[in-house]
């Protein structure tokens, strides 16, 4: 079926969203239903597989039992949602050795039983949407030391609501997966960063307009920079240039000691001459 078809990044298998999800499907129902629904959580078309009994009531891939999907990526990855009811799902693939193995996976199985071409293996599922990673290669190498070939078929039973289903190449991070492969969209961790650079770069320009305003930038920033105090202590360095001044200062009273000095000795030699006569 995709056998021919060129399989890289990410090959999808059911989207509920589509014209016909089940185009490629194949539907048995008893005492119970297969419909399209909306969902609440994720707010989009869901599809919905409920009946009593779990094998009664499921979906198979390709929808001729004759056919086969030829499906080599080795990660099948599904969208569901837990309905706290029993649910399985079982993948037929093909190994190195032509031998054709399943592997079925329940909620409702507490161990993992190993037989020459079935394997079963218990699930945990959280509440809500689920997004289940299944790793075909290393399931096979690890349960029957063969390789992983191909994808034969796939089948789905109830009781589950499916969003998506597809084949991957490598297990991708929720940042590298398309919005359509998601279960809640775009992360917002993405957009914070953004955020963060726009904020930044409208914080740039008021920078200029402070130079614009010329002297009245500084006269708003007073308060802010304390550090222009250093202004003062400029003056200061300016009036050191005093001690000059003090040094011109001492100056007149070397020049007013000889007057003094000059006077006293007038009086003396008056009065040595009234002495003599």
């Amino acid at each position: 079926m995709f056998r021919s078809a060129y399989q890289k990044g990410f090959l999808t298998v059911l989207y509920s969203v589509g014209s016909s999800p089940l185009g490629n499907w194949s539907s048995y129902t008893k005492n119970g239903y297969i419909k399209r629904i909306y969902d609440e959580d994720i707010k989009s078309l869901v599809l919905e597989i409920m009946g009593s009994n779990v094998s009664t009531t499921f979906i198979h891939c390709p929808s001729e039992c004759k056919e086969q999907l030829g499906i080599k990526l080795p990660f099948l990855v599904l969208l569901i949602k837990n309905m706290h009811k029993y649910f399985c799902f079982e993948v037929k693939i093909q190994d190195d050795q032509r031998f054709m193995r399943r592997f079925r996976v329940s909620n409702f199985q507490s161990k993992t039983s190993v037989k020459p071409f079935c394997t079963a293996m218990p699930m945990g599922m959280s509440p809500g949407w689920n997004q289940i990673q299944f790793n075909l290669a290393d399931f096979t190498r690890r349960a029957y030391g063969s390789n992983y070939l191909e994808t034969v078929s796939l089948q789905l039973h109830a009781n589950v609501r499916i969003r998506r289903i597809y084949f991957a190449d490598k297990l991708y991070t929720e940042a590298e997966l398309p919005n359509d492969y998601r279960l809640m969209g775009k992360p917002k961790d993405l957009k914070k960063p953004e955020k963060q650079f726009k904020v930044q770069a409208t914080a740039r320009p008021p920078s200029p307009l402070n130079t614009a305003r010329g002297e009245k930038g500084p006269s708003k920033d007073t308060a802010g920079p304390p550090t222009d105090v250093p202004s003062e202590p400029e003056p200061m360095l300016q009036k050191s240039p005093s001690p000059p001044v003090l040094q011109k200062a001492p100056s007149p009273p070397v020049s007013a000691p000889p007057e003094p000095a000059a006077e006293e000795p007038a009086p003396q030699t008056e009065a040595t001459e009234e002495a003599y006569y």
